[in-house]
């Protein structure tokens, strides 16, 4: 196969195997036959594309086809029940680490769809948020997600946003600077943007390959995520992150 300087010979070898894989079921003697591979550069090849779900194998047959997970290529991506069966344990363990309510959302045309909501583990009257749709702009959630999705912003399509309080973002140029923010940091900050008296914080869920799937966050009162200087406090910061990152190696699986 001829390799041009700059390009990578993995994925061009991925991109045969699915181009053969498209047309018939194959093993992989065949398929390594076909592209003048080792048995074992093949394999691997096909290994890597089952776990990404771009290929799966016939247990009968040990034929490999193409996989269900290149339907999602063009859909929503990661199944939302997925995310929130992996997300359950996490979020009540960060609900009881931070004292504070966790929500887990995705982006959904725009604005940020809760999968899951945990209560704040004390006995006042709180309401479940779990099906609900929040404004990204205005959110840490929707800052961690609107963040790691680069044509987000310019999908929303306003010239400028909802303001919910005096403190909401409303210009692109600003959402831009704190999205900026955000991802340098790794993680969303909302100080009364949604609500007066309140603030988030919340980090990425990452997928497969570093994808951002989802955002895992708390939210509470000003004076106790902030400190005086409506800055987030660091220890919370951690909860969140850590949370984030457990959810994301349960997602990934072992590789």
């Amino acid at each position: 196969m001829s390799h041009v300087p700059g390009l990578i010979q993995s994925i061009e070898r991925s991109s045969a195997v699915l181009r053969l894989l498209a047309a018939d079921r194959l093993r992989v003697k065949e398929i390594a036959d076909a592209l003048a591979l080792p048995k074992s550069t093949a394999h691997g090849i096909l290994r890597t594309l089952e776990h990404v779900g771009f290929v799966e194998q016939d247990p009968q047959t040990a034929r490999y086809r193409l996989g269900r997970g290149l339907l999602d290529l063009g859909a929503a991506g990661l199944d939302v029940n997925e995310l929130r069966a992996r997300a359950l344990n996490w979020a009540d363990a960060l609900a009881a680490r931070g004292g504070e309510e966790v929500r887990i959302g995705t982006l959904r045309d725009g604005e940020v769809l809760v999968v899951h909501h945990v209560f704040r583990p004390d006995d006042s009257a709180q309401s479940m948020d779990t099906g609900r749709v929040l404004p990204s702009h205005a959110t840490a959630l929707g800052k961690v997600l609107l963040a790691f999705h680069p044509a987000a912003v310019e999908a929303l399509g306003r010239e400028c946003f909802d303001a919910y309080t005096r403190r909401t973002v409303t210009t692109h140029r600003e959402l831009a600077r704190q999205l900026s923010e955000t991802r340098g940091r790794g993680w969303g900050l909302s100080v009364e943007e949604w609500r007066p008296g309140l603030a988030g914080i919340a980090a990425p869920v990452r997928g497969i390959g570093g994808l951002v799937v989802g955002a895992i966050g708390i939210s509470g009162p000003v004076e106790r995520l902030c400190d005086t200087r409506r800055q987030a406090r660091p220890g919370l910061v951690e909860h969140v992150c850590a949370a984030a990152r457990s959810v994301s190696r349960d997602l990934t699986g072992p590789h």
